[in-house]
């Protein structure tokens, strides 16, 4: 199936971007499809790809045009795509709740949840995006029903618990290009930190809303969104007994303004906020995971290379990346890291030097690589600057990523 879109596809003269904006879906999704990810079982899915392809469903799939008995669930391939947690995300969260309904089930007790909420961010630091659709989808409607229904004493904590898994959902949802639904997931994410009255959730919930904008291109909003964060922690900052994680969130917020600058073309600014983030990771004088933002003295210098490399400054990208060791950080981390040093060699046009770095990268994550929109394009950019002469590993590379 997949490698039958990939033909039409490019019979039609179609690039992957071209398909998904007529299918209404992100480009990861079509790259799922043609790699055999992610599954197309529903004829309306199919009768959208075949009519965006301007063929038949008969020549899309011939056997979907005939009666045909029903797949076992498990007889269908694992999905690879977040629709399941989308649906999630889809409605009132608990409506039964409102009509006094009881759950289906007993709730799981607080330590249940909070085992469960610290398995997702498990789940989305190690990029395993589809283990981790699959497990908010079935935590989030039950948390929510556990919220309406438990005792006043465990509301405030189950709050909390919420915020934490809608802010995983809204990560995750950034990292695979779905910032629409990552928005959805963020404003969720604040309502529910307010609820159970942490002001310092309420931050975290902004940090990961403002990484929804920036996927958006809603430079603005996304900015509006870290300074008013930053407005009200940094006054905070100047005690000498700020607590570290108001200033992991404080040293987090400079990192997202730092980016956003960046991705403008604001060197000055970007810098300021690198210089800004350096200081408060050195009072802090360790890598933490407050709020699981990563934020230390290593995920500000993977900020600096990021940042360097939109700027265009290869050279200064590929110098401070030698002073980066990331192994004490998250696979999601260590492989963005890496992609960023093989974008820096493309701009040099070290096609080697990139391959290798997003090979390794791949090993770690490859969830990540074969889906992440920046890596996509360095994958076609990579061919285009090595071409008629493309190394067997590159090639291989986009064969396994669906790129072409």
């Amino acid at each position: 199936m997949g490698q039958r879109v990939k033909e039409l596809r490019r019979a039609a003269g179609m690039a992957q971007s071209d398909l998904a904006t007529a299918m209404g879906r992100s480009e990861s999704w079509v790259s799922q499809v043609e790699r055999g990810v992610q599954p197309v079982e529903r004829l309306s899915v199919l009768q959208a790809l075949a009519d965006a392809l301007k063929v038949s469903v008969r020549e899309l799939r011939p056997e979907a045009a005939a009666p045909v008995q029903e797949a076992e669930p498990a007889d269908l391939p694992p999905s690879n795509d977040l629709d399941g947690l989308r649906v999630a995300l889809t409605g009132h969260p608990a409506l039964g709740s409102l009509f006094d309904q009881p759950p289906a089930e007993p709730a799981p007790s607080l330590a249940d949840f909070r085992q469960s909420v610290d398995e997702a961010w498990t789940l989305a630091h190690a990029a395993s995006y589809a283990a981790m659709s699959d497990h908010l989808a079935r935590l989030l409607p039950s948390i929510e029903a556990a919220v309406r229904h438990a005792p006043a004493s465990e509301r405030a904590e189950l709050h909390s618990l919420r915020a934490k898994a809608y802010q995983v959902a809204a990560a995750s949802f950034t990292r695979q290009d779905q910032a629409d639904a990552a928005w959805v997931a963020a404003d969720r994410a604040l309502q529910a930190a307010e609820l159970a009255g942490q002001p310092l959730e309420v931050v975290a919930s902004l940090f990961r809303m403002a990484h929804a904008f920036m996927r958006q291109q809603h430079m603005e909003q996304a900015e509006q969104a870290a300074k008013s964060a930053v407005a009200v922690m940094a006054p905070r900052a100047e005690a000498p007994a700020c607590p570290p994680e108001e200033l992991s969130l404080l040293g987090a917020m400079n990192l997202v303004l730092a980016v956003i600058n960046a991705r403008e073309g604001n060197r000055g600014e970007t810098h300021a906020h690198i210089a800004r983030a350096r200081e408060i990771a050195a009072r802090l004088g360790e890598d933490r995971n407050d709020f699981d933002t990563e934020f230390g003295p290593t995920n500000v210098e993977i900020h600096a290379v990021s940042t360097a490399v939109e700027l265009g400054d290869a050279g200064l990208a590929l110098e401070v990346a030698q002073q980066v060791a990331p192994a004490g950080l998250s696979p999601e981390r260590q492989a963005r890291f890496l992609l960023d040093v093989a974008r820096a060699h493309a701009q040099r046009r070290h096609v080697g030097e990139a391959t290798a770095a997003l090979l390794e990268a791949e090993a770690l994550t490859p969830e990540q690589i074969h889906d992440h929109h920046l890596a996509r394009e360095l994958i076609r950019d990579l061919i285009q600057l090595s071409e008629p002469r493309v190394p067997e590993s590159l090639r291989e590379l986009a064969e396994r990523s669906a790129v072409g």
